[in-house]
């Protein structure tokens, strides 16, 4: 296995391999190192703006807790779940377009977790964007002194600047 993957979690490194030819790439030992650069460079992004925004890591996210987040998935996607508000929350999918069998990006105003959000874990919505995501590798949420409508800028904003910062990663990996 090469030095790049070497540095992935395991459980990263199976992902990545399963997900790389529907990337289209090769399936060999030199797309899997572009791969893993780019999962490691979105890796690096998605704690840069958290710390950056001031942004809290946490492990779980209840299904009833009211505060929003955002989410990086081991695929390198991004999901916006925004803070619970009359039941319902704000959730958008954003596959950052590498991948070809999964949707570019999706938002679902009236959005429902149908089960808690926990690292290792899929994403489930009972309403939402999409209807699972893959496992998650990170979750952040905001600072507790956040209203709910200042939790939705401020996750919309980091969620904008990370994608974008994601596309770039991704035309260095795939050139158009």
């Amino acid at each position: 296995m090469g030095e790049l993957m070497n540095q992935l979690p395991p459980e990263i490194q199976v992902h990545i391999k399963g997900i790389t030819k529907s990337a289209g790439l090769a399936d060999d030992e030199e797309s899997y190192e572009k791969m893993a650069k780019g999962w490691l460079d979105k890796k690096k992004i998605f704690e840069e703006q958290i710390a950056d925004q001031d942004m809290i890591e946490i492990e779980t996210l209840g299904i009833e807790d009211s505060k929003g987040a955002v989410a990086l998935t081991y695929s390198g996607s991004l999901v916006l779940i925004g803070p619970l508000v009359d039941g319902y929350r704000k959730a958008a999918y954003n596959s950052i377009g590498i991948r070809k069998n999964v949707p570019d990006s999706m938002v679902q105003e009236n959005s429902k977790l149908s089960s808690e959000v926990t690292v290792n874990g899929p994403i489930e919505f009972e309403v939402g964007p999409v209807k699972s995501t893959s496992s998650i590798f990170k979750i952040a949420v905001c600072q507790d002194d956040l209203d709910a409508i200042e939790q939705e800028e401020k996750i919309s904003e980091v969620t904008v600047v990370m994608t974008n910062e994601f596309v770039n990663v991704n035309k260095d990996l795939i050139p158009v």
